[in-house]
């Protein structure tokens, strides 16, 4: 949801970026958890500060958005009244059980459910499963999604999102488009594309 980024004030209140579409829920927010990622993309987990094993609870007193620092919030964590105390929780991300996560609309996703799926390519149009299909007619392995980038962000107009896919040719950059990506299953950890003519040498080449 958020990464601690610097104390702010004399109380123990600290400055965070927001890493959240919805940043005004977090103002309503009693209680989160602080941890630490380890590891890369797909395979990162979350631990705890201070040596915790896991993510550790903490109260909320406060929490508002900045008026002066656009992308960033203030949290005002319970049992914290100074400065000194503050710089503890410098670098440690703002967490939430998944359970908490916002329903999203369709076609829209997570980036930490997107992060790991395999990557198919597919035929441009679609196969009935009774037909005697090739086996050039079938899904194709591309490789796996390692991360998700966001052309423009920060600015007042974004572009659209591209799934940085990891193949045996290198990165291939996908835009993240009902027309390219058809199938979106992150249960499944599986998203199905069919690439425009020349979207593999303009990454590639």
């Amino acid at each position: 949801m958020a990464r601690v980024l610097r104390p702010r004030g004399n109380k123990g209140e600290v400055a965070a970026e927001l890493l959240t579409d919805f940043p005004e829920r977090l103002t309503k927010l009693q209680e989160v958890f602080l941890g630490r990622v380890q590891g890369e993309s797909a395979a990162a987990k979350f631990v705890g500060p201070f040596g915790a094993s896991e993510p550790t609870p903490i109260g909320v007193k406060s929490c508002w958005l900045s008026q002066n620092h656009r992308g960033q919030g203030v949290f005002h964590f319970a049992g914290v009244a100074s400065i000194n105390e503050a710089e503890k929780f410098l670098g440690l991300d703002v967490l939430l059980p998944f359970a908490q996560r916002v329903a999203l609309p369709a076609g829209q996703y997570f980036v930490a459910d997107l992060i790991g799926c395999a990557v198919f390519e597919v035929a441009g149009e679609t196969v009935m499963a009774s037909s005697p299909c090739s086996m050039a007619a079938a899904p194709q392995l591309l490789g796996t999604v390692r991360d998700v980038q966001f052309p423009g962000e920060g600015e007042s107009v974004r572009g659209t999102p591209l799934l940085e896919v990891e193949t045996a040719q290198g990165e291939l950059l996908i835009p993240l488009a009902e027309d390219i990506c058809k199938r979106v299953d992150a249960s499944a950890r599986r998203i199905e594309v069919t690439l425009p003519e020349g979207l593999r040498d303009l990454n590639l080449g």
